[in-house]
């Protein structure tokens, strides 16, 4: 009976890990290096010191890295690609407050989870971000 118990809580334990991913299977948007540093007391990246002022930097992704806080000291980041577009079709999302307009169909997708207000099939792609002191690190 022993064994039985400790067998559930191994499966338990198992089955509960996660390896912190972010899935990113978009066929539209290629896997480009992504490995952004942005210090916050520079002037083009002041903004982040605030919630919901995105900033777009346009030296890394597919086509361009749009940044943001969302709360105190905590960050997300999608690449400036219309997810739902090939990736030649249409230039880099535009930010439209606390949102990103793709410059294809125009559809709009919130800069605090990726996510469409239509039906999209597919969200923003994401990236990492890691937080310490002024520097704000952007990577996949």
């Amino acid at each position: 009976m022993k064994n039985i118990y400790f067998l559930i809580v191994v499966i338990s334990i198992f089955f509960s890990c996660s390896d912190n991913s972010i899935s990113n299977k978009n066929p539209n948007i290629p896997d480009y290096p992504v490995d952004l540093f942005l210090n916050t007391n520079l002037p083009a990246y002041n903004k982040l010191l605030y919630p919901s002022n995105p900033i777009y930097e346009a030296s890394q992704g597919a086509k361009g890295v749009i940044v943001m806080m969302t709360g105190p000291g905590t960050y997300i980041a999608f690449d400036a690609a219309c997810p739902n577009q090939t990736l030649n079709s249409c230039t880099a999302m535009k930010i439209d407050g606390i949102n990103a307009v793709c410059s294809c169909d125009k559809s709009s997708y919130s800069l605090f989870t990726g996510l469409g207000y239509a039906k999209e099939e597919y969200p923003m792609k994401q990236y990492r971000v890691e937080a310490n002191g002024n520097m704000i690190h952007v990577y996949n």
